[in-house]
Formats: C-alpha cells, sequence, structure tokens
C-alpha cells in the first residue's frame, strides 16, 4: 500500500510550531533584554533563535512523513 503525501493540516500545524516557537524565544528575549536595559536587540536574537528552535521542532515532528 502505498502512504498519502501529507495534507493541509500538517502543513497547518508545522507552520503553527515555527511561528509559536518564534514568538515564544523572541518575547522571552525581550523580557530578559528589559531587565539588562537592551529589550529590542535581545527581542530580535530570540526572534532568530526561535527560527531554529522552531525549524528543529517541525524537522523533530515531521521526519517520518
Amino acid at each position: 500500500m502505498t502512504e498519502t503525501p501529507p495534507g493541509g493540516a500538517d502543513a497547518a500545524a508545522a507552520g503553527a510550531m515555527l511561528i509559536a516557537a518564534m514568538l515564544i524565544c523572541g518575547a522571552t528575549g525581550y523580557g530578559l533584554g528589559s531587565v539588562v536595559g537592551l529589550a529590542v536587540p535581545f527581542g530580535l536574537a530570540g526572534l532568530f533563535v526561535g527560527l531554529v528552535v522552531g525549524v528543529a521542532l517541525v524537522y523533530a515532528r515531521f521526519r517520518r512523513i
């Protein structure tokens, strides 16, 4: 039996995981940056870290599909 290609729900879940990771890491960076007076640079760094974390999460979740 052949496997069916991933559907739209899988793509939506992957996108949501990526965006959620970026928002969480960006907010964490912004919060930590507020403590030391560098909110915007830490927030931007958090977004980039979130992108890497999000791609890793999506890869780990959907690599078998």
